[in-house]
């Protein structure tokens, strides 16, 4: 197709398509000529993980560019690769450790993941802003006092490794290891905000039921 046809079909203006060109975001198309080449359905699905990366993950085009070349860096492993692409999402600065309500949510991290069975290796909290983010969750709820102990933790953690399945097995229906790396990212991107407001609309409707 032709890049009028791209942007048809992807919904990215041809102004945007030409920007994401430029900035390494969206790969050359194939050149027919000095002023035009054609794409295909690569490029519409890359078109689409950037579009879900920027406009709805909240990414920079810098960080986005990262979260691509992770995810086509084939010196790594396919776990790996997954996890780097995922990793490079928006995410809080690492905790202030001197705070004495980290270090209680540190603790509190640490036993959780030891009840779950998830490895959780010494510095790896370095490299996986997931880790940090929980961390900071859980000083925060330290402060004002509401229940983050292990056992106050454990349900949630229970529920999130059940969603993993879910989540991996809509990554491993992806016909091939690039699709399900794209996969990965934007279902990280997209699913977050429907998990948080099915969440909400949960909570009212027992709300509702009880009171």
């Amino acid at each position: 197709m032709r890049l009028a046809e791209l942007s048809g079909q992807s919904g990215v203006s041809t102004a945007t398509i030409k920007y994401y060109l430029r900035e390494g975001l969206l790969q050359p198309g194939r050149r027919v000529s000095a002023t035009q080449a054609d794409y295909g359905e690569d490029h519409l699905r890359r078109l689409r993980l950037v579009r879900a990366l920027i406009q709805i993950g909240g990414v920079s085009v810098a960080d986005a560019r990262e979260v691509i070349a992770a995810a086509e860096d084939e010196s790594l492993d396919h776990h790996l690769r997954l996890g780097a692409a995922t990793r490079m999402l928006p995410t809080v600065e690492k905790p202030d450790e001197d705070d004495p309500a980290i270090a209680t949510a540190c603790r509190s991290v640490e036993a959780l993941l030891e009840r779950l069975g998830w490895s959780c290796e010494p510095g790896m909290d370095l490299l996986n802003p997931a880790h940090r983010r929980l961390i900071d969750s859980v000083a925060a709820l330290v402060r004002l006092g509401y229940p983050c102990d292990t056992e106050s933790l454990l349900p949630y953690g229970r529920l999130a490794a059940q969603l993993a399945v879910t989540d991996l097995d809509l990554v491993e229906e992806q016909a091939t290891p690039s699709e399900q790396i794209e996969a990965a990212v934007a279902l990280t991107v997209l699913y977050e905000p429907v998990l948080l407001s099915l969440r909400r609309m949960a909570h009212a409707e027992e709300s509702a039921r009880r009171f």
